[in-house]
């Protein structure tokens, strides 16, 4: 087990619930968008959010953006460590430093100071694309055991300045890569590990390698806070990671929609039912089975299975509540009466 760090009130590590992240796209100085976004993230289910600090007015920002919102705001920093004490002094709860481009002891040692005056969480985040020249050198190129090479040097700088409150990154957009590097740093390290696949991809593509990639890892019993990166609107990142989640069995909150993937015995437009469903019950927060099915072959017992499920035949649909039929409707308003349930339960 890892061990267990505070990001605001949010616990990350020592056994705690895996907490989802996302991270603003909007300009951080722009106070009111910024804060839009991040209420909009808290409501689909974000727990943690981090934003860009690419220069002073972001830092300074970052105090009035705290006031406004619930969740814990991490800053995020590339190459200039004074951004990152600025950030801190400001209010945030956690800073993410690269060391990849964050500079050599004399630049990290007033962030670790900083971050030890107020008792908040450095993440260490190591990521593919920006690696140290020397690990390069040594392993000709990216690799899985630089990039576990690389964070367990800079957990070791950090160790070494008399603070051990951490949590670690390392992200790469190459699926097996990621994984191979994770599976070694885990071997290696207690310290809570924050995961991703980093950059990868549209929302259609990201989410292939997003399931894959955090999947195999969660499945493996690694990663105490996690982050879906996709390019768009983060939101949609918020809520791909509950999928994640609950695919692996890991989060029972949410609607676990069952369907079929329909064949020449379907006799209903069930691709545009099955998304009508899933759609107007995304915001229910319970652990409820729904089965909606095609045909009258897997249909009843599918059905029969959920908390509550719908069967079509031709023309009529069944609707089953605990193992029960409720009702046999026409398709319509077998549909109402299935939203009707799910409502109820």
């Amino acid at each position: 087990m890892t061990k267990e760090v505070m990001c605001g009130k949010v616990k990350i590590g020592g056994g705690a619930p895996i907490s989802i992240q996302s991270m603003t796209n909007t300009k951080t100085e722009n106070i009111d968008a910024t804060v839009e976004q991040i209420l909009r993230l808290e409501e689909a289910g974000c727990e943690i959010i981090r934003s860009a600090v690419p220069d002073i007015n972001a830092a300074i920002a970052f105090e009035k953006i705290r006031s406004r919102i619930s969740i814990p705001i991490v800053a995020d920093i590339h190459f200039d460590y004074k951004l990152a004490v600025a950030a801190i002094e400001s209010g945030a709860d956690k800073v993410r430093i690269n060391p990849g481009n964050i500079g050599g002891d004399d630049k990290l040692f007033p962030v670790v100071e900083a971050a030890k005056k107020r008792g908040i969480p450095i993440r260490i985040g190591v990521n593919s694309g920006s690696l140290e020249k020397d690990i390069l050198k040594k392993y000709g190129g990216v690799t899985a055991e630089g990039l576990a090479e690389s964070a367990l040097k800079n957990i070791k700088r950090v160790e070494d300045m008399g603070y051990d409150n951490l949590v670690v990154s390392l992200k790469s957009s190459d699926v097996r890569l990621n994984y191979n590097a994770h599976r070694i740093l885990a071997e290696k390290t207690d310290h809570p590990l924050h995961i991703g696949i980093t950059e990868s991809g549209t929302v259609n593509s990201g989410k292939v390698k997003s399931a894959a990639g955090l999947g195999a890892l969660l499945l493996n019993g690694i990663g105490d806070t996690m982050r879906v990166s996709l390019t768009g609107d983060p939101v949609r990142e918020v809520y791909f990671a509950k999928d994640i989640l609950k695919a692996c069995g890991i989060r029972r909150n949410g609607i676990n929609l069952v369907s079929c993937p329909t064949c020449g015995r379907t006799r209903v437009d069930l691709e545009s039912i099955a998304l009508r469903i899933e759609e107007l019950t995304s915001a229910i927060d319970k652990d409820i089975t729904v089965a909606i099915m095609g045909c009258e072959v897997n249909g009843p017992g599918e059905a029969r299975e959920a908390d509550c499920g719908i069967a079509f035949g031709n023309d009529r649909a069944a609707v089953f509540r605990k193992g029960e039929i409720i009702k046999t409707d026409s398709v319509e308003k077998a549909i109402e009466l299935l939203l009707e349930i799910i409502k109820e339960m």
